[in-house]
């Protein structure tokens, strides 16, 4: 109860409590209007953001946010509403909105809460939520320490595109009519460097960040800008490429989109309406026979944890692609439905996905994997959308390093890397055990037998 108190008095007008009342009362009322079933969502958050650049305090930026968001059922007709009013009058006119929207909607066969016995109604605690006590003063001094560490390591860091630090604090409560209801607080905390390395014609800039929910756990500010500094240093006196087929290491950080693309290329929307390559791909091999997937949402402090769905449903560790073949999708109640499945309890994205290869030792660090590629493209920098999910076509601008040898020779620019989704995945040589957390998925650099690179 006093931590309850405590994340009132400090960074939320309301206690989960009171959040829960607030949802009973909210359900109560749509079924006196008539409702077959309800569901509402009430969020609200807190976070402070601050950037420096120079030295100087460029940007102070505190958010308060709050919404209601109302979804009301009427036999398979279904409206929505929202409001960022908590008054009762207010909240009775929102779900008086929905229910209207409803009346007056087709009927979708799909549309419906999901099944009770589907429902997580005893969530565990995963230690989502670390309060970051920051004020404006003590976030822009971290943010300096961070931008000076990046000055301070070489004399061709001349300026910068500024450092700056985030401590978001949330909670909500999720509720229906099917007798859920739950809710909890979380938090994500980050610093950023951005330094810009050259003079002239040949200036460069990289980023580097860290990003956890307990700041404690966050890296050094001084490292997070020595490290970005580094990263446009390397990237001085960049040159193109000749047009050529050859191998391409991902870098870490680049690689989570190639599990990006996957989880999009199997998500339920995509797969109903038939808009990705990936149709019917249940059950047969899509990746290299070494690859896993796996999902694993109950990571006590996970970026990307969480005991249950956008709709309620319990969340649970899976295999989503074994030895390459898939073995399931991403699906919430309603693309489930439509596909005459089950949800998968992915209502809202994924939950901690991590990309892994049977044949990745713990050896194989970013300079082991190097020396996997031996001559080839390293990639560390992608830039556009040119990404088909229909046909799966990939074509992207991109930078990075020509390597020769498992050696580094020069950074290379103006670029274009080509392939199509199906063979990057099928061709995934290696793994790396050089594994970043970019978001809800952790991933280690990623080697690919060829693809086709365009320059001048």
């Amino acid at each position: 109860m006093a931590a309850d108190m405590d994340v009132k008095q400090r960074f939320f007008p309301h206690t989960q409590d009171e959040l829960k009342e607030i949802a009973s009362d909210i359900l109560r009322h749509a079924k006196e209007l008539g409702a077959t079933d309800a569901a509402t969502e009430i969020s609200e958050g807190d976070g402070l953001s601050v950037s420096v650049r120079r030295g100087e305090v460029e940007t102070i930026e505190h958010n308060r946010d709050k919404m209601v968001g109302v979804t009301v059922f009427i036999g398979k007709k279904r409206g929505n509403a929202s409001t960022a009013d908590f008054t009762r009058q207010a909240l009775k006119d929102t779900v008086a909105a929905a229910y209207n929207i409803a009346r007056f909607t087709a009927e979708d066969s799909a549309a419906g809460l999901a099944e009770e016995e589907l429902l997580e109604k005893s969530p565990q605690d995963l230690d989502l939520y670390h309060p970051w006590h920051i004020d404006a003063e003590e976030a822009a001094e971290i943010a300096r320490r961070a931008e000076d560490a990046a000055f301070a390591v070489d004399p061709r860091i001349k300026n910068s595109e500024g450092a700056s630090i985030s401590a978001q604090h949330s909670q909500f409560v999720l509720a229906t009519s099917r007798g859920f209801l739950a809710g909890y607080p979380y938090s994500r905390h980050y610093i950023s460097c951005a330094p810009i390395a050259g003079s002239g014609r040949d200036m460069q800039r990289d980023d580097w960040y860290t990003s956890k929910r307990n700041a404690a756990d966050l890296a050094d500010p001084e490292a997070v800008g020595r490290y970005a500094a580094e990263r446009a240093l390397s990237r001085i006196g960049a040159r193109s490429l000749d047009t050529r087929k050859c191998r391409v290491l991902f870098e870490a950080p680049l690689a989570a989109g190639i599990l990006g693309a996957f989880v999009q290329a199997v998500s339920g929307g995509a797969l109903y309406r038939k808009t990705t390559f990936l149709v019917d791909s249940l059950g047969k091999p899509v990746f290299a026979p070494h690859v896993q997937v796996v999902e694993d949402p109950h990571v006590r402090g996970g970026m990307g944890s969480a005991p249950f769905d956008e709709e309620g449903v319990r969340t649970q560790r899976r295999s989503v692609v074994e030895d390459g073949v898939v073995q399931g999708y991403f699906l919430s109640t309603y693309s489930a439905r439509k596909l005459g499945m089950k949800t998968t309890g992915n209502a809202g994205g994924s939950h901690n996905l991590s990309l892994r290869s049977s044949l990745t030792k713990p050896e194989d660090d970013f300079e082991a994997m190097l020396k996997k590629l031996g001559t080839g493209l390293l990639l560390t920098e992608l830039m556009g959308q040119g990404v088909n999910y229909v046909t799966g076509d990939y074509s992207r601008g991109a930078s990075g390093f020509w390597v020769e040898n498992g050696k580094i020779q020069y950074p290379v620019e103006e670029i274009t890397v080509a392939s199509t989704l199906q063979e990057m995945f099928r061709h995934i040589e290696a793994i790396g055990a050089d594994t970043v957390v970019r978001g809800t998925k952790e991933i280690g650099s990623v080697l690919i037998e060829k693809m086709t690179i365009a320059g001048q």
